[in-house]
């Protein structure tokens, strides 16, 4: 018999600005304790040294992490150039470097050959697993690691400032499983003179911003208490790229009991995939089919 979890059944999501020098699993832990919830997790990991969004999901809400790890988000870094390093950030060592530097319209021309979409090779430090072992693990362990390109959109790239030769500060906004560390080595290659990401912040993920976010410090102070509650966003934030489909009292139990349940007239094509709500409340993602709802899933809220 499974042991029963401890905690609260709280559900929502809270938007944490997170500080460099920790994991997204540690802040996750962290929120899990603050609020003594049975269950959480995050839509889109950062690297220790980066900072900004990090959306984390409590209760309920977990089921619709995919959907804001789907969504766009946008990040903002500085590039060094003239130097690579074998994690393609300034935490790795110095692997090969360059004495050539480009002008600001020859950055920004090689910046238009990754807009749209493009095949991108993870850093070989990454969670990328290779025959069920993470990438960094065994490029830690000195093995060679030969990993494969994967498309990635990038919706815009543009240089937002120039401090020195050395460094150029750009905003990219992209979709899902996006390296920025490949990004600015990519970049460093294409401009012959290597680079690497010197500083980065998400500002913001899907329908969650960076400006909005709480801090590790404040979570702390208010830990286990019902002020912290107060910052908690409803579940339903993270559906905002889906349709809405009013249903019916009847409907509603339908839907939480696996059923297709009847929903209210919209615009919404047969077979697309919306999400039912009663009185606000989100209470099944699924699939429209002709005035109904098939579930794929069911959300149970007070």
């Amino acid at each position: 018999m499974a042991r029963k979890r401890k905690g609260r059944d709280i559900s929502g999501w809270l938007v944490v600005d997170k500080p460099a020098g920790l994991t997204s699993t540690a802040v996750v832990n962290k929120v899990r304790w603050a609020f003594d919830a049975k269950k959480a997790g995050h839509a889109g990991t950062l690297d220790p040294e980066a900072t900004g969004v990090l959306a984390v999901a409590l209760g309920e809400a977990t089921k619709t992490v995919p959907y804001i790890t789907d969504a766009l988000k946008a990040y903002s870094f500085t590039v060094t150039l003239g130097a690579a390093t074998n994690t393609d950030d300034a935490e790795g060592e110095v692997i090969a470097t360059s004495d050539a530097r480009p002008t600001d319209a020859e950055i920004k021309e090689a910046l238009m050959g990754f807009i749209g979409e493009i095949q991108q090779v993870p850093p070989k430090f990454s969670a990328v697993k290779i025959d069920g072992q993470r990438a960094y693990k065994l490029a830690r362990d000195g093995e060679e690691v030969e990993l494969s390109a994967r498309a990635l959109w990038v919706e815009e790239l543009v240089m937002l400032d120039r401090p020195d030769a050395d460094h150029v500060v750009l905003e990219m906004t992209c979709g899902k499983g996006g390296y920025v560390r490949s990004i600015a080595r990519d970049l460093g290659e294409a401009l012959g003179c290597l680079g690497h990401v010197q500083e980065l912040r998400r500002i913001w993920s899907g329908p969650f911003d960076a400006e909005d976010g709480i801090s590790l410090e404040q979570i702390d102070a208010l830990a286990k208490s019902p002020e912290l509650d107060q910052y908690l966003r409803p579940l339903e934030e993270g559906l905002a790229d889906l349709p809405e489909l009013k249903c019916t009292e009847q409907g509603a139990v339908r839907l939480r009991n696996g059923n297709p349940g009847m929903v209210l007239a919209s615009d919404v094509e047969y077979g697309d995939e919306a999400w039912a709500s009663l009185n606000g409340k989100a209470v099944a993602v699924g699939i429209y089919k002709a005035g109904e709802l098939h579930p794929s899933r069911v959300f149970i809220q007070d």
